[in-house]
């Protein structure tokens, strides 16, 4: 069984069933506080009810908006495989820092931390930029280059990253779990595309739908991305 209320008379809601986004898991994996978005089941897989879907996403647009026009900061976090491209486009459309890998821990609950490795990051390039290293020997040049590369991997998404950012927005929060803790921990707000297997009691504003499949991601993160450059442009 298939949602295909309305569909056709609902650009957004033909849009999310184009994109696959009403796939959920199989009902076995499904999170009880998932229950309320579950529209029914085909070959034992759960189906979004898309009207719940949109609702949700559509109030995440409201909030997208808001964070624009306020010059907030929001740090896209994703390691799943089918989100990475999505993600760094989006950081990259909007000039936001991003996480696209394996999320350190201390990120947000260890900022000042972290903002000192990716100072230090900062430092080395510069040295090298201008210059600086060549009184070093061949050996010790090659181990600071070596670190760079280290740090870029871990820390070049967030160097524009100043203080704690006002969101997160998530791709799946039950895997980017880590990071879901440490923003409840230090009060930053998240908003998550999140499958049928998450708990949506952490997170602030959460759109229940396919969080696996890259067309369906695609789908929400460009949604997103679109309302908040919206909330960033001038007013006509």
């Amino acid at each position: 069984m298939e949602n295909t209320k309305e569909i056709k008379n609902d650009p957004v809601i033909e849009a999310l069933f184009s994109a696959g986004a009403h796939y959920g898991y199989v009902r076995s994996r499904r999170h009880p506080s998932v229950k309320p978005f579950i529209f029914g089941a085909k070959n034992r897989v759960d189906i979004f009810d898309l009207e719940k879907t949109k609702d949700l996403l559509e109030r995440a647009k409201v909030f997208a908006r808001t964070l624009g026009k306020e010059g907030k900061q929001v740090v896209f976090v994703t390691s799943k495989h089918e989100a990475l491209p999505f993600v760094k486009k989006a950081a990259e459309e909007t000039g936001m820092p991003y996480v696209a890998g394996r999320w350190i821990g201390g990120t947000l609950t260890n900022f000042s931390g972290i903002r000192s490795r990716i100072d230090k990051l900062l430092d080395l390039r510069d040295k090298r930029e201008k210059g600086e290293l060549a009184k070093y020997t061949k050996r010790e040049r090659l181990m600071i280059d070596r670190e760079i590369t280290r740090l870029e991997t871990l820390f070049s998404g967030l160097i524009s990253l100043k203080s704690l950012p006002a969101a997160l927005f998530v791709v799946d929060p039950g895997k980017e779990h880590i990071a879901v803790a440490e923003a409840g921990k230090t009060g930053v707000t998240i908003i998550a595309i999140a499958g049928s297997d998450c708990n949506l009691s952490l997170v602030d504003y959460p759109i229940v739908g396919n969080d696996s499949s890259s067309k369906s991601i695609a789908f929400f993160v460009d949604s997103f991305t679109r309302a908040f450059k919206e909330g960033r442009a001038p007013a006509a």
